[in-house]
Formats: C-alpha cells, structure tokens, sequence
C-alpha cells in the first residue's frame, strides 16, 4: 500500500466516523397503516451485542464503517480487526479511550478471524454477528447462529469496496443494526360502550 493510499484510507475513514455519528440521534421510527382500528407504531430498536469479523482489504476503513454503524444505533460490539493489520483497529482504540464513549461499548480481540468467530457466534450473549472472510467461515457462521437463533450478515467470500459510498456505508449498515419492533394500539368505535 502506497502512502497515499494509506493517507486517503484515514482520511475516508476519520469522514465515515462523522458520517455514522450524525446518525446517532435519527432512524428513530415510523407509523405505519392498519386495516383494523388502530395504528402500529414501527420502532427500531438496538440488536444488543453484536460480534463484527473485519476482512483485511481496507482494514481501517472496513473497521471504522461496520463499527460506526453498529454504536451509532446504541449497540455493543466485539470486533475482531482484519487479521493481517490488526494495528491499525488496536491503535484507535487509544482513541475510544480518550473520547466520550462509555466503556465496554467497543471490544477488540485480535487473532485468527475464524477462531475467535467460531466462539463469539457459539456465545449466548451475543445478539448478532456479523462475518466478514472466507465462503467457509460464512457457512459456518449462518450454520452455528441457527443453534441460539442469532441473527447473521455473512459476504461469503465476495469482496466489499470500502471507498464506495454505496457499498461501504449504505443503508444496509443500519437495517443490520436493528431490529424492528411493532406496537398495535387499538383505537376507534370497536372499543367504544
């Protein structure tokens, strides 16, 4: 990777940051249409804890924007950074520890992508896991959630650009990033004396 490459990463990557914290206080939730009396209200809610497994092309970048999605709709996550550069994820954490952010929002675990996958997706607490590697591990990982019904996003092996806007913070990020609850209200003469 030349030096301007690595420059441009950071700089793209310090912009997803801004990009994914002005969504921090939207995306909140809708009122949808009933054939009933009534009205249902749609919410969005946090998934939990989720597990995010990096790939190594753009590890900065790929890190900022699955992680940025994932605490901007107020979950936790335990990631585990790109195999090869694990640095770079290692290094911004000084930073999350400086910052505002409550602890135990941001975890990293480094090492082996697959290893340290196979036990968050076997872990009770873990709410979602998302996989970015191998075809292999992406098996795996939608094989073994069905187990303790933990909800997956898996690539199988097909690569991701990070650069684009598109694929790498498109609205996917935050359909991944909740769940939807809906809430019936009753209304209307049906219910009246």
């Amino acid at each position: 990777v030349s030096t301007e490459e690595a420059e441009a990463e950071v700089a793209l990557a310090v912009a997803r940051l801004f990009y994914w914290a002005a969504y921090a206080d939207k995306y909140g939730g809708t009122v949808q249409e009933t054939q009933l009396y009534g009205t249902v209200i749609k919410i969005h809610e946090p998934m939990g804890i989720i597990g995010i497994a990096c790939p190594d092309k753009s590890p900065l970048l790929s890190f900022v924007s699955l992680m940025g999605a994932a605490i901007a709709r107020s979950n936790s996550v335990v990631v585990v950074p790109s195999e090869k550069y694990p640095l770079l994820a290692l290094d911004l954490y000084q930073v999350f520890e400086t910052s505002d952010l409550p602890g135990g929002v941001v975890n990293i675990l480094s090492g082996s992508r697959d290893h340290v996958s196979k036990y968050l997706v076997e872990h009770q607490n873990v709410d979602a896991m998302w996989y970015f590697g191998s075809q292999e591990g992406s098996k795996f990982v939608e094989h073994t959630s069905a187990v303790n019904v933990k909800r997956t996003w898996v690539d199988y092996g097909v690569g991701r650009d990070w650069t684009n806007d598109k694929q790498g913070r498109g609205e996917e990020f935050l359909y991944h990033s909740t769940q939807v609850k809906n809430v019936w209200l009753t209304m209307g003469d049906i219910f009246a004396n």
